[in-house]
């Protein structure tokens, strides 16, 4: 019992070194003596009505003057078109495009993005989803902070302001798996794979970078395609900033849990190599890291052999200082080891879909 409570204290404190690691966007000011450079903001949409108003209106507000704005309307079936040029006519600052057919081995999301990049100018290249909400002066900030770090691509795992039950449940996960297994310092200070995380609904990449990896092209036929470019660029020996960009970067990833479900599934199985070995075993880990503290804790409760409380309350306190680092909702941690359980299933589920070839939903797409 000994051990494995040193287990969980090893886990803050390598928590707690990798919160305070990771670069903030918010804490970096632009040098205003050197040239401003044009920044493309390249959207892809598909079906995004829901989005169109916040994502425009949020980009309207942007400090920063020297943006081009490109919306690729990637053959949508609702009102996105149509809400697109309302909400953007007579801005110059914008344009949209329509997306062609998809064909070959392209991936919706990265031929759109491809396409996206093809039209743009700019000396820098934010690629951002359609359900993000930027603050005034995140290019500012992530401009400087590119350049103080001598970065390439600069990308971070937005805010997610949670609300359905699954949702609350999965999403802020993410911040979960950064925090609590990524090696910030080797993963921003090395050029190692490996040790690699990123974010599509935020990528500011340099112009130069990008395009010397052949850009999304490099990655056409990826579901986890923000990882797999983001390697791409440190295995030419480019520089990679993993940032806490929670406090400019706000993400409606989902507006219903079947989407959630959906979303997550695609990526799971995927980004894990499609391994069943490396799934089962993290399916293990996270059973006994996850859940196996809650039978301990009631019976350290009955049997008032103190020990047993600490693995459950350390998980709690892990997870809540991840929640604050990432301007989540603080009390969502004590559903932890629900969300474990819920992500266990999910595992499983995404394995199947791949295992017997039915592949994965999205977007009106189908998905191998």
């Amino acid at each position: 019992m000994i051990y494995y409570s040193a287990l969980f204290i090893l886990m803050v404190i390598g928590t707690i070194i990798n919160i305070f690691a990771m670069p903030r966007l918010a804490s970096y000011q632009l040098n205003q003596n050197k040239a401003a450079p044009l920044v493309s903001i390249l959207i892809p949409m598909r079906n995004e009505e829901r989005n169109v108003e916040r994502i425009i209106r949020s980009l309207k507000g942007l400090t920063y003057q020297r943006v081009e704005v490109i919306i690729l309307d990637d053959q949508s079936t609702d009102r996105t078109r149509q809400l697109l040029e309302q909400e953007t006519k007579g801005d110059k600052r914008f344009s949209i495009i329509e997306g062609k057919s998809l064909s070959g081995e392209w991936v919706g999301k990265v031929h759109a993005c491809h396409q996206l990049s093809k039209r743009a100018s700019g000396d820098y290249y934010l690629f951002i989803d359609a359900d993000v909400a930027l603050k005034q002066d995140t290019i500012e900030q992530a401009l400087a902070l590119a350049r103080k770090k001598k970065a390439k691509l600069v990308t971070g795992f937005p805010r997610f302001p949670v609300k359905k039950r699954i949702e609350s449940l999965l999403v802020p996960l993410q911040h979960v798996v950064v925090f609590s297994y990524l090696p910030i310092i080797i993963a921003n200070g090395g050029k190692y794979p490996a040790a690699t995380a990123a974010h599509g609904a935020f990528m500011f990449f340099k112009k130069e970078a990008y395009e010397s990896i052949g850009g999304h092209e490099a990655v056409k036929s990826s579901l986890v395609e923000d990882v797999h470019i983001a390697r791409a660029l440190k295995e030419k020996g480019e520089k990679v900033i993993l940032a806490n960009v929670t406090s400019h970067v706000n993400c409606y990833m989902y507006e219903k849990d079947d989407e959630v479900w959906n979303g997550f599934a695609k990526n799971v199985y995927t980004g894990l190599g499609r391994s069943i070995n490396r799934l089962v075993i993290l399916m293990v880990f996270f059973t006994v890291y996850y859940i196996l503290p809650v039978p301990l804790f009631l019976y350290g409760v009955a049997s008032g052999h103190l020990l047993f409380l600490l693995p459950l309350l350390l998980l709690f306190l892990q997870r809540l200082l991840i929640d604050l680092a990432a301007k989540q909702k603080w009390y969502l941690f004590i559903a932890m080891p629900v969300a474990a359980i819920a992500l266990l299933f999910l595992m499983n589920h995404s394995m199947k879909q791949s295992i017997q070839h039915k592949g994965y939903q999205w977007k009106g797409r189908h998905y191998k």
